[in-house]
C-alpha cells in the first residue's frame, strides 16, 4: 500500500498528530463505514510507526555503562 511508504517517511510527531485527527473522526462516528474501515486501518499503521519510532528513540539513550572491570555494556534508559 502507498499510504504505508507515506507514513514510513514520517516523523513521530505528524504520525501522532495525524492519528489524533483519525481517533477524533471515529469518536465522532460522522464517517460512514467504508471511509471508518480505511481511517481505522490507517490509524493502526501509524500507530505502529508511533511504537516503532518510540523504540528505536528510547534505545538510542539506552545508557552505556561501565563494569568494575572495565567493561563496557548498555543498561536501558529510566523514564521513571
Amino acid at each position: 500500500m502507498a499510504d504505508n511508504q507515506n507514513i514510513n517517511m514520517m516523523s513521530f510527531e505528524a504520525a501522532l498528530q495525524e492519528l489524533e485527527g483519525i481517533v477524533s473522526t471515529l469518536e465522532k462516528g460522522d464517517a460512514p463505514l467504508e471511509q471508518s474501515i480505511e481511517l481505522y486501518e490507517r490509524g493502526a499503521a501509524l500507530k505502529a510507526h508511533c511504537e516503532k519510532k518510540l523504540k528505536d528513540a528510547k534505545e538510542k539513550v539506552d545508557k552505556i555503562m561501565l563494569s568494575e572491570s572495565g567493561e563496557a555494556r548498555t543498561e536501558p534508559a529510566s523514564f521513571d
